[in-house]
């Protein structure tokens, strides 16, 4: 009887065992763990438990101890991989960490766009999105030995970015990030943009640069074919440009307004002293005003100037006569809010 007895308490024992690992293993091996979706970011330096802190707290981790003991068996501490992992419910324990000592990363969108008229603009823009800093990413825009393996120099380089969003991985490289934007750039000039541009008489480069000023002059795309218009009738007439925004160029975007004594400036960059494109782009354009450039509206505008209406869109001449008047216009309108404004004391 007591042998009995023994036998079946061993087999309650090795049940209550088996039950226990077996429990444990689902737990950590197949269970969903998570309350929350996470995005983790792994940086060469971080430490293991600050990892497992953070995703238990951001992902809510239901079952803490698995977490741990998954990073124990995978050596978490000694093989994590900087990433972005992005934690979903769904994941067990074991799985999450896998993807952190795997380095099963989720891809991340690189996103440019909006105004960059510098460099450093440019950097921290890339920095902020990818673990490469802006530092690194500086110099490279200003290393001539790097860029001229893409073709481009210190100066020409803003022609190489094309605003978009692009899917990389967060852990890029510096150099792999230039690898994707010269791969995007080769790609975007295709055999029908390239006819285009020597239809309009222009290399690639320089369609970059006619649409840096197209950029620096509206902010309203539904004008884009017919500035660029504009200043393609000038250039091919041999006028030139007299383009606000590459005066403002030549004083690093500081000036309020673009008044007469700032068209003197020695610069190749000042269109109201030299006539043709100036050597680069003076901002980063956007694709649409590159097209824009490779489109443009055929009309005889030689002349625009800001709209009385404040809108943000201009209205267009094609004699100088015509082109003075809409600018009165505009002047008096200015000078009337100007003064309602200083009346109300805004």
């Amino acid at each position: 009887m007591r042998k009995r007895i023994l036998i079946a308490a061993a087999a309650c024992l090795a049940g209550g065992i088996c039950l226990f690992v077996g429990l444990r293993y689902y737990y950590d091996k197949k269970a969903p763990e998570f309350e929350n979706e996470y995005t983790l970011f792994v940086y060469p330096d971080s430490d293991a438990d600050a990892l497992l802190d953070s995703l238990a707290g951001g992902a809510g981790a239901r079952r803490k101890g698995s977490l741990k003991r998954c990073a124990r068996s995978e050596e978490l501490h000694e093989r994590k991989k900087p990433g972005k992992y992005v934690i979903k419910p769904e994941y067990s324990a074991a799985y999450a960490i896998r993807m952190l000592v795997n380095g099963w990363q989720t891809p991340q969108n690189l996103t440019l766009s909006g105004t960059i008229r510098s460099k450093g603009k440019l950097a921290r823009m890339i920095s902020m999105q990818m673990m490469a800093d802006s530092a690194s990413v500086a110099a490279a825009l200003d290393d001539e030995n790097f860029l001229a393996s893409y073709g481009f120099d210190p100066e020409t380089v803003f022609a190489l970015f094309l605003p978009d969003t692009y899917e990389m991985y967060w852990t890029a490289s510096v150099k792999e990030i230039f690898d994707r934007f010269k791969s995007e750039y080769d790609r975007f000039w295709t055999a029908e943009r390239l006819e285009l541009a020597e239809k309009q008489n222009l290399s690639r480069l320089e369609v970059s640069v006619m649409a840096s000023i197209v950029n620096g002059e509206t902010l309203e795309s539904s004008e884009y074919p017919q500035i660029a218009g504009v200043y393609l009738n000038r250039l091919h007439r041999g006028m030139k440009l007299q383009a606000d925004p590459t005066v403002c160029f030549c004083f690093d975007y500081t000036l309020d307004r673009v008044l007469k004594k700032h068209l003197k400036v020695d610069s190749p960059y000042n269109t109201y002293k030299y006539k043709g494109l100036p050597p680069a782009p003076i901002n980063v354009p956007p694709k649409a005003c590159i097209d824009a450039v490779l489109h443009p509206d055929e009309h005889g505008y030689l002349y625009f100037c800001a709209s009385p209406e404040f809108d943000g869109t201009h209205r267009f001449a094609v004699t100088y006569r015509e082109h003075l008047r809409n600018a009165r216009e505009f002047q008096r309108a200015l000078t009337l809010r100007l003064k309602e404004r200083q009346a109300s004391g805004q």
